[in-house]
């Protein structure tokens, strides 16, 4: 078994066999980790979106369409790209797709090299995508540490309020803001204000905790 690191993980959704094993053998002969399905159906039954991948789908199959599933991973909110093969008289349904957020599509049949640069192009924005939810992720479990008071004192902060002005604000006393502006920094591991508005600015405002 090798040991170099894969390039990345590629679903493969087609009812058909032969294009199923074509893609395998080529995909894997580039180092890509593939995972094959003949449905649609079968892929969602199994689909893990916490991995950093790519969706090669055929837009017209038995059962659940391309498209439908493209419909079923929007719904999900799933950040997973997508590139459709399709067959010559289905362009118009492929343009629908990338209207719908799809990065591409290649025509039957298709060449190798513009298949393997759509993968490599797809991988990199997965990897900009989970890398972005991992940052988000992060943030909101700092933000999550504050209690009630914290939060809202946070909130004047952000919008550039001074602590007298908090203080007037939430009816409580200079020292007390300035003893919750002290816990924030401590909780959200933030040295300066800088750092305090890159976290508080960066991701929704999460449900605070009664404090």
């Amino acid at each position: 078994m090798s040991l170099i690191p894969k390039k990345g993980n590629v679903y493969v959704v087609d009812d058909d066999e032969a294009v199923r094993d074509s893609l395998q053998w080529l995909l894997e002969g580039k180092d890509y980790r593939v995972k094959c399905y003949d449905s649609a159906e079968s892929f969602l039954s199994r689909y893990d979106p916490r991995e950093v991948a790519c969706l090669i789908a055929d837009i017209r199959m038995e059962g659940m369409s391309g498209l439908e599933l493209q419909d079923k991973l929007i719904e999900r909110k799933s950040p997973l790209p997508i590139v459709f093969i399709t067959g010559h008289g289905d362009v118009p349904m492929a343009v629908q797709t990338m209207k719908k957020g799809a990065v591409d599509f290649i025509e039957k049949p298709f060449k190798e090299e513009e298949l393997l640069s759509l993968v490599e192009r797809m991988l990199d924005q997965a990897r900009g995508a989970f890398a972005t939810q991992q940052e988000a992720a992060s943030r909101d479990a700092l933000l999550s540490r504050l209690t009630t008071r914290e939060a809202q004192v946070l909130e004047r902060i952000v919008a550039g309020r001074l602590n007298k002005q908090i203080a007037d604000d939430l009816g409580i006393s200079i020292k007390t803001v300035e003893a919750h502006r002290a816990n924030i920094m401590e909780k959200l591991n933030a040295n300066t204000v800088a750092d305090l508005l890159k976290i508080a600015l960066g991701a929704s405002a999460p449900a605070a905790k009664a404090g």
